[in-house]
């Protein structure tokens, strides 16, 4: 079993700096919704500058305030990839886990993928290589929960998460090792020194781990092309 991930700990990051002209859209948002056809040229005048005068207000404005008026479809989550669905009935049977568990799983990966810019698929398949989709799996040097962290090595990530005892939640594990192994891949350069560096097998020059690990992700990339589970008795698990 793979030790879960290098001893070299995490990198600092800064927060990403909020929107200036929340309000300036906000403003403009409502205007446009204003029905123009039915309003008298002056008051749509009035409202115009209104609208524009707010805005400009926006530095003493709450940001809640500034936000509260954007259309709730702007906020909407991004539409399920269609091959999350045929990893959910090929993972759970496969596995033997519920198919709940295995859609909450599914879906966090897909989403701390799309976050850090990695393929979804390469992260089930370390969750796969790593404990199998089980979230309480440890290993015999600490790692532990569905990517195998060790927590020690990653106290700002422990953090951000709510604490040490995040990494046995299957979605906040998966949270924090999928940026894990961004950082590693960007430190190293490429994908395969990445995953090697997160299993903690850098100096290994055949690569093994990496190997497993894409062997895996090419197994799941046939079922998705496949859309079908009947590969499971083909490659068992």
């Amino acid at each position: 079993m793979a030790t879960g991930n290098s001893s070299a700990g995490d990198i600092p990051g800064s927060p990403p700096a909020l929107p200036s002209f929340a309000t300036r859209r906000c403003a403009l948002t409502l205007l446009h919704s204003l029905p123009h056809r039915s309003l008298s040229l002056p008051f749509a005048a009035f409202a115009t500058a209104t609208l524009l005068t707010l805005a400009a207000d926006e530095v003493y404005a709450p940001e809640a305030a500034a936000q509260s008026c954007v259309p709730d479809e702007t906020f909407a989550a991004p539409a399920r990839d269609p091959a999350e669905a045929i990893l959910v009935k090929y993972l759970s049977r496969r596995f033997l886990i519920a198919a709940e568990a295995t859609e909450r799983m599914v879906g966090a990966a897909y989403r701390a993928a799309r976050e850090v810019g990695l393929d979804p698929l390469v992260v089930l398949a370390v969750i796969s290589v790593e404990s199998r989709f089980n979230p309480i799996a440890e290993s015999v040097m600490g790692a532990k929960g569905l990517m195998q962290i060790i927590p020690k090595y990653h106290p700002a990530k422990m953090l951000a998460a709510g604490g040490e005892a995040a990494v046995w939640d299957p979605e906040r594990n998966i949270w924090m090792g999928a940026r894990i192994l961004q950082e590693y891949v960007y430190r190293t350069g490429t994908l395969e020194a990445g995953l090697q560096y997160y299993n903690g097998a850098f100096a290994d020059g055949r690569a093994q781990y990496a190997q497993r690990v894409m062997a895996e992700r090419e197994r799941l990339l046939e079922v998705v092309q496949n859309r079908s589970i009947a590969t499971v008795a083909l490659h068992g698990g």
